[in-house]
C-alpha cells in the first residue's frame, strides 16, 4: 500500500509540475485532455487511480512521456528495468498485458514499451499528438496492427513502424501468444524553466 501511495504523490507532482509549465489551468487540461476537472482536482492531490488511456491523454496534452508522468527523479546515469519489477499499466481479460519499461531523457524522449498479446485480445489506441512515431517489433508470435482502419500482419522477426497520430489498434493474431517491444518516439517537449 505504501508503494501506491508513493507512486500517486509521484503523479500527483509530476501532473502539476507539467501543467504549471504549460501553462495549463485545470479546467483548460481537463477540456483538452478529456478528464473531468474533478478527476484532475483528485488526481493533483494523490487521490483515485487513473486508468491507462486517462494517462496517455494527459501526457500526449502536457507534450510529455508517460513515465515522465510516472517517474520519480532520476538516480544515476545507467538505469536498469526488470520487467518483473515493472507493474504493467494495461491488462487485458485474457491474460494480455503491456509494460512501460523506461523512457530516454533529453529533449525527444523514447518509451519502451513490452507487451504481450493473447490471441484475439486487442488494445485500441486513441490517436497521439503530432509528431509522434510508434515502432513495434515483435519476437515471437504473430499480431494485427490497425493503422487508420487498415490491418498490417506483423510477425516475428518483422518490424513495423507508423505515425501514432491516426487511431491504432494491436491485436493479437494467430494461435500463440504475440510478444514484442514497442518504441514511442516523442517529438521535442517545452525547454525546461530555469
Amino acid at each position: 500500500m505504501a508503494e501506491t501511495d508513493a507512486a500517486l504523490r509521484t503523479l500527483a507532482h509530476n501532473v502539476r509540475t507539467a501543467r504549471a509549465r504549460a501553462d495549463l489551468s485545470l479546467d483548460e487540461l481537463g477540456r483538452r485532455a478529456k478528464v473531468s476537472k474533478g478527476a484532475l482536482v483528485g488526481l493533483e492531490k494523490a487521490q483515485g487511480n487513473p486508468n491507462f488511456a486517462t494517462l496517455v491523454r494527459l501526457a500526449d496534452t502536457l507534450g510529455v512521456s508517460v513515465s515522465a508522468l510516472l517517474d520519480g527523479p532520476a538516480e544515476g546515469r545507467v538505469r536498469v528495468a526488470s520487467a518483473d519489477a515493472v507493474m504493467p499499466l494495461w491488462a487485458g481479460e485474457r491474460g494480455s498485458e503491456a509494460r512501460l519499461m523506461l523512457t530516454t531523457s533529453g529533449p525527444a524522449p523514447v518509451e519502451v514499451w513490452r507487451w504481450r498479446l493473447e490471441p484475439g485480445e486487442e488494445y485500441a489506441s486513441h490517436p497521439h499528438q503530432a509528431g509522434v512515431v510508434e515502432t513495434v517489433s515483435v519476437t515471437s508470435g504473430r499480431m494485427a496492427l490497425v493503422v487508420d482502419g487498415t490491418e498490417h500482419p506483423v510477425e516475428a522477426g518483422q518490424t513495423a513502424t507508423f505515425d501514432g497520430d491516426a487511431p491504432h489498434t494491436y491485436r493479437g493474431a494467430g494461435d500463440e501468444t504475440c510478444h514484442l517491444i514497442m518504441t514511442v518516439h516523442l517529438p521535442p517537449g517545452p525547454a525546461p524553466t530555469p
